[in-house]
């Protein structure tokens, strides 16, 4: 009774957590600057498309036998750890699109008056939203346990690489001075190391 309860909590929390960075994104998508440059539509499916079937395969309940296979500990501490996992990757992220404001976008773009940010949690990662994601990501995958949502995060994780390789580009071009040398300083999810 008290693993039904404990697993309830953990995945309660865990859902909320995505509820409020929707919610959040929804919210301040319309309080950005305007695009002066954008990658088109097909160039974007490089991401777009592992990011779906990875978010698909990471929160699917309903799937193949094989894809059931139980890959991590089905017990409290896992689950709780994963809840933890999922609100510190929530307020990263949510810090880090704060920090960002109107130069962020949920495409590879550039903003008219486009500022290379380096504050706020941008002085440990260069892409710091993927770095909450991908805590919030690596917590749903824990708490879930089983293959398919660990291959969903495999996905997921690909996809932010993808995204990131190519917003890269795009401020190596318009920041070619600057941008490089945070490059040098910073690692671009995990501080100090990737």
């Amino acid at each position: 009774m008290q693993w039904l309860i404990m697993a309830a909590i953990a995945y309660q929390i865990i859902t909320w957590s995505w509820v409020l960075f929707i919610v959040y994104w929804s919210i301040n998508a319309f309080r950005v600057k305007a695009v002066a440059e954008h990658q088109s539509w097909a160039e974007s499916l490089s991401y777009r498309l592992p990011a779906t079937v990875g978010g698909a395969l990471l929160w699917v309940q309903a799937s193949p036998r094989p894809l059931q296979t139980v890959i991590t500990p089905h017990n409290d501490a896992v689950r709780l750890t994963g809840a933890v996992l999922c609100v510190a990757g929530l307020g990263t992220a949510i810090w880090a699109r704060r920090t960002l404001a109107g130069n962020w976008s949920s495409n590879v773009t550039f903003k008219q008056g486009h500022e290379l940010v380096k504050t706020g949690p941008y002085r440990f990662a260069r892409h710091p939203i993927y770095t909450g994601l991908l805590l919030m990501v690596l917590g749903t995958a824990l708490a879930g346990a089983r293959l398919h949502s660990w291959l969903g995060a495999g996905l997921l994780f690909i996809s932010f690489w993808i995204k990131l390789k190519a917003e890269e580009v795009v401020m190596l071009r318009h920041f070619p001075d600057q941008y490089p040398a945070y490059r040098n300083e910073v690692k671009a999810i995990v501080p100090f190391i990737l």
